[in-house]
């Protein structure tokens, strides 16, 4: 037997009114049962008789009838009201709402819910025109995939970078719109890429969420071009104001003495001393060469400096050979944990002399110690050089090339230093100790 069947032999159930219109028809049905009786047994004439009986019956199923509308009424009410916030309309509100009875309350704290939803869609507008007008001022490119990797999502930013409005790329695959390898691979990373609307180097952040149930993938570009051009240009400006500063400071001083020298030698009859100016200043031309010359051998090694081939080294055995180079004064090591970690030694050692020179230049000043140690903070190991000189009275330029505060020093070991730190993945970083005179160099390198 078919379902449909079924359905047709089931007894239809009573509606909710006409369950409560019988009960009130059954409540009242005793009284009724007897003034009718009294009534009818009671001696009165037929036309009252038939009269009063229209008259009970009607009032019977009048208030039957009242009582039906008096229950169906404020449930209508509450079925409205429910409708309306189901479909987004909080702007409805119930009346009758009393706190002194329980269907005043259900009426005043649905009144409630729907001016808490009220202002919580409200909320939630203007925090959604809020991240659209940001998402569309932004300068980065901003896309959204479905788990077909079909475009959900972009922003003005990433149609520039399509060039094609957002009407003609969304629902396309990302293999036909080029971003096919931006979501695969590490989910945060440098590309070089070409675009219709533009190419370079481009910065890829990627991460997933939940839209409907349904995992997305959220694509945001970053172009690295312009902030490169831009970090270069500022490198060369202050790379010519370095370059121009030594190179005037050299070339002044020799071009005057040159012409102080040309100037004698054209003089008729020479004076007795002319032979001792002229060596005198051939000697200054020679000695701002020469200060001219170690200028650009540093610089030299600033720009080439090599990368760093990794190896597997023993921090303990570094840190006490390059202790032991120091002869001046006495290097005490603090030991720490056995730990390698992956380096190229020599580069490393030359980290640590130039550190450990540091500190001793400054030790030596006040006739006070130096030490060193390591230890081991998570993932990484901390090599540090403290010494008892008389500290660091500015730490701001301190990794400035050619900038030293060393009358004979040349402003490039602090540079190399961290410049060597950077290459392997750690920091350097130089400080005044917190508890007395003297200075801190802290080195981390990954494990």
């Amino acid at each position: 037997m078919s379902d449909r069947s079924k359905s047709r032999r089931r007894p239809r159930e009573l509606t909710f009114e006409s369950r409560i219109f019988f009960l009130a028809l059954l409540t009242g049905l005793p009284a009724t049962i007897l003034a009718l009786g009294l009534l009818w047994f009671g001696g009165f004439d037929t036309k009252t008789k038939w009269t009063v009986t229209v008259l009970v019956l009607l009032f019977w199923l009048c208030c039957a009838y009242a009582v039906r509308e008096k229950v169906r009424f404020p449930l209508q009410t509450l079925s409205n009201l429910l409708a309306a916030i189901r479909e987004g309309d909080y702007s409805i509100r119930a009346r009758g709402a009393r706190h002194d009875d329980a269907l005043g309350e259900a009426l005043a704290e649905l009144n409630l819910l729907g001016e808490n939803l009220r202002e919580q869609r409200l909320g939630a507008l203007e925090a959604t025109a809020l991240l659209s007008k940001v998402m569309a001022e932004i300068e980065v490119a901003v896309f959204t995939f479905d788990g077909a990797q079909k475009l959900r999502l972009l922003n003005r930013s990433g149609e520039r970078l399509l060039a094609q409005p957002s009407e003609r790329l969304l629902g396309r695959n990302a293999a036909d719109l080029g971003l096919a390898e931006c979501l695969q691979g590490e989910p945060a990373r440098t590309i070089q890429m070409t675009f219709p609307g533009g190419m370079g180097r481009y910065g890829v952040r990627r991460s997933t969420f939940r839209e409907g149930g349904v995992p997305h993938q959220l694509l945001v570009l970053t172009d690295l071009s312009r902030t490169l051009r831009e970090e270069e240009r500022q490198a060369w400006q202050r790379l010519l104001r370095v370059l121009g500063h030594e190179l005037n400071n050299s070339l002044a001083p020799i071009k005057s003495i040159a012409a102080s020298i040309e100037s004698l030698l054209a003089r008729e009859p020479k004076p007795p001393d002319w032979k001792e100016d002229m060596q005198q200043g051939l000697a200054v031309i020679s000695a701002r060469t020469a200060a001219l010359n170690r200028f650009m051998d540093a610089y030299t090694r600033v720009a080439r400096l090599p990368q760093p081939r990794l190896q597997p080294v023993e921090v303990s055995g570094c840190v006490q050979r390059v202790a032991g180079l120091e002869t001046r004064l006495k290097v005490n090591v603090e030991p720490g944990p056995p730990l390698k970690l992956p380096a190229d030694g020599d580069q490393l050692d030359q980290l640590l002399i130039n550190l450990l020179r540091n500190a001793a230049d400054a030790a030596v000043e006040t006739g006070g110690g130096v030490k060193m140690g390591w230890r081991k903070l998570g993932a990484q190991v901390e090599i540090w050089v403290e010494d008892e000189g008389p500290g660091l009275p500015n730490t701001t330029n301190l990794f400035v090339p050619f900038f030293t505060t060393k009358p004979k020093g040349s402003g490039i070991g602090l540079v190399l230093c961290r410049q060597i730190a950077e290459a392997h993945g750690g920091t350097l970083t130089l400080e005044n100790s917190p508890k007395r005179a003297g200075c801190i160099a802290r080195l981390r390198l990954p494990l």
